[in-house]
């Protein structure tokens, strides 16, 4: 299971919202390609990478920004966030980006995520965000009427490889992980599940390993020092060797 330490990026800055609320942000003093440094230097050899900006506007405000950190760190870097033209996934992955995310584009537009597909393969991700089951777009302010397990379903029937799943309810309150959703998710016929939202210790991520799920996002508990990203870098590294 691959480890992915968020960065969420907001007019600039890294933070946090507590369920996807931008009222309820908690700004960090680090810049952001410091935090990916530290990260890599703790043992990251993934990053989840989310231009807040570009979910809620449309507009990848932060692409700059995105695409420095994707060039100094040399990690395999997954960005979302405003990724609703083929230009736009192109650039992130020509910067060397190793996937990019669609989401509110994938809800409305089904034939965007179609191209990108084709174009780029499996190199195309969706992320799934939900409340109550319901897929949400535009940073999780507005709510499409999908069902999120049945999405999933038509994602992998479109030939989708790999989906980041985020349970909003849970997101930033360091209270644990939707593990029931993950494990209906298991059967949408997704490849590649990667779990976000909520994950406060190390048993949820080896729970989640159990699970099959091929990857989890871990951001909040890592900036408030919850979990150490080195631990668990060294834990899921033993169990990957059967040490």
């Amino acid at each position: 299971m691959r480890l992915y330490p968020a960065i969420d990026l907001l007019d600039g800055q890294v933070v946090r919202l507590e369920q996807g609320d931008f009222r309820r942000r908690t700004s960090y003093s680090v810049e952001a390609c410091e935090a990916a440094r530290r990260f890599r230097e703790a043992g990251a050899e993934c990053l989840h990478v989310v231009d807040l900006d570009g979910a809620r506007g449309g507009r990848a405000a932060n692409h700059r920004l995105i695409e420095a950190i994707v060039r100094e760190t040399e990690l395999f870097v997954q960005v979302g966030g405003g990724i609703r033209t083929e230009e736009r996934a192109r650039a992130y992955l020509d910067a060397g980006a190793g996937r990019v995310i669609l989401g509110s584009a994938a809800v409305s537009d089904p034939d965007f995520l179609d191209r990108c597909l084709e174009l780029f393969g499996d190199r195309v991700a969706v992320g799934v965000d939900l409340l109550d089951g319901e897929v949400m777009t535009h940073g999780w302010e507005r709510g499409s009427g999908l069902d999120g397990l049945e999405f999933c379903g038509e994602l992998a029937v479109r030939g989708v490889a790999t989906v980041i799943a985020t349970d909003i309810a849970k997101d930033g309150r360091l209270e644990g992980t939707n593990l029931a959703l993950y494990e209906r998710l298991r059967t949408s016929g997704i490849p590649n599940v990667i779990a976000s939202g909520g994950i406060a210790s190390l048993e949820e991520l080896l729970a989640l390993r159990g699970l099959g799920v091929s990857g989890a996002v871990v951001g909040k508990a890592l900036y408030a020092g919850r979990l150490r990203l080195e631990e668990l870098v060294c834990k899921l590294r033993e169990l990957e060797e059967g040490l």
